[in-house]
């Protein structure tokens, strides 16, 4: 009896054991769930604030000029000096290069002696008319005189006091006479017609001694303007030929910017062009602003664009021909539009605005870039959903979706400073 005592001993205590955790599980206290914590992405914003702004078009240009101008030798003769050197600055009047002028003061001579000895032969055709004119009427009175010698010797042969050889030779000199009286004549009609053709001959002469004092003085090449010498394609002693370009220079303010303007913005420009609006123009060039202005477009277009031409209004001393120049062109400004970071974009027409504590996402039009005085570029947008004192999301979250939810930094003492347009004066038109 005392064995089986002793072998379910532990037999009850296990199951009071056991019965006592069963016991303190079903009797702990329960705890309450654990509620998921939405994350909150602390962001920066701007407050809109819209504003008639001129968006920014970037423009890739090289300077050229109209007025281009290429000295050509007159004709065949041989240099004698070159004065000036490739990149010279020239001033209006000043000589540049000279020609030998023996080659051209001898054709010179030549033509004036030609127009001399035309008018030595109008003046002889002067006194010759004049001549023919007072011995017409003495041949006029030979004639008269011949046909009475006739007259008598036919009457002195019907009285057979002459022979009729008498009578030929009367005969023979009236008709001598008359000849020489129509030959008279005829010379004098004639005056007319020899003395147009001497005088057609005199200027024709002329002509020719004009234009070798010409070609004379252009054997010295004087710089027409102001500005630089680009080519000099001669060195002094070579021979050249007529026609062959000596060299090359264009004026200083003359100056202008050939750009291409792309396709999806020629229209947009061709109209405020049109209607009369100035679209101002900036490039920096070794660290000087250069200020330019949309002057005309090219008559021809291609696929890729419209070819505009900008003249340079302000400081183009440091330019030359064939500069590249990165343009900055002022659009036409857009009414109600606000400028924002880049940052702020998504995609190409997607913002997202703070509202009630999250992101609100919109769709708006990019119109383009906007260059600050500062250097600094911003992004134009318009959107008619967009009010005044809206905030815009400025940091650029990857995980951006409607209805984030995210906390502005920038309090709202602080909007105005953090506005990207804040103290931005916006260029005249």
């Amino acid at each position: 009896m005392n064995w089986q005592n002793k072998r379910s001993l532990p037999l009850a205590i296990l199951a009071v054991a056991v019965t006592l955790f069963i016991l303190l599980i079903v009797t702990r206290p329960k705890q309450a769930p654990l509620e998921p914590k939405e994350r909150i992405w602390y962001v920066e914003t701007i407050t809109v604030e819209p504003q008639s702004l001129s968006p920014t078009l970037t423009l890739y240009g090289q300077v050229e000029t109209p007025d281009l101008v290429k000295a050509s030798a007159p004709k065949d003769g041989q240099v004698d000096q070159v004065l000036v050197r490739e990149g010279a600055l020239i001033s209006r009047g000043q000589l540049l290069l000279t020609l030998d002028s023996r080659d051209f003061e001898l054709a010179t001579i030549q033509k004036e002696a030609q127009v001399e000895e035309l008018e030595a032969m109008i003046e002889s055709e002067e006194l010759r008319h004049a001549n023919d004119q007072r011995a017409v009427k003495h041949e006029q009175s030979l004639v008269n005189l011949s046909e009475s010698a006739v007259t008598r010797a036919k009457k002195l042969i019907i009285k057979n006091l002459v022979s009729k050889a008498a009578l030929d030779q009367a005969y023979q000199d009236l008709k001598r006479q008359v000849l020489t009286l129509d030959e008279r004549k005829l010379s004098l009609n004639d005056h007319y017609a020899r003395l147009k053709q001497l005088e057609a001959r005199h200027r024709k002469a002329q002509a020719e001694l004009a234009t070798t004092r010409i070609d004379l003085e252009r054997s010295r090449i004087h710089a027409p303007f102001d500005g630089f010498v680009s080519e000099i394609n001669v060195a002094s002693g070579e021979r050249v030929n007529t026609n062959l370009t000596l060299l090359v220079m264009y004026p200083s303010n003359t100056l202008e910017v050939r750009a291409l303007i792309p396709t999806p913005y020629q229209a947009e420009l061709q109209q405020a062009l049109a209607r009369g609006i100035r679209l101002q123009t900036r490039a920096l060039y070794a660290d000087t602003v250069i200020t330019l202005e949309l002057d005309r477009f090219s008559a021809e277009a291609s696929s890729k664009g419209l070819d505009a031409l900008f003249l340079i209004t302000e400081s183009s001393d440091l330019l030359r021909l064939g500069n590249n120049l990165v343009l900055s062109l002022s659009r036409p400004a857009h009414a109600n539009s606000v400028a924002i970071p880049q940052t702020a974009l998504y995609g190409h027409d997607k913002i997202y605005r703070l509202d009630g504590g999250r992101m609100q996402r919109i769709h708006v039009t990019n119109l383009g870039d906007f260059v600050q005085p500062s250097g600094s570029t911003l992004l134009v947008i318009s959107s008619p959903i967009l009010s005044k004192g809206d905030r815009i999301v400025t940091t650029h979250l990857p995980n951006a979706v409607n209805g984030l939810r995210v906390e502005a930094r920038n309090v709202d003492g602080l909007t105005s400073s953090k506005n990207p347009m804040a103290n931005t004066q916006q260029p005249a038109h």
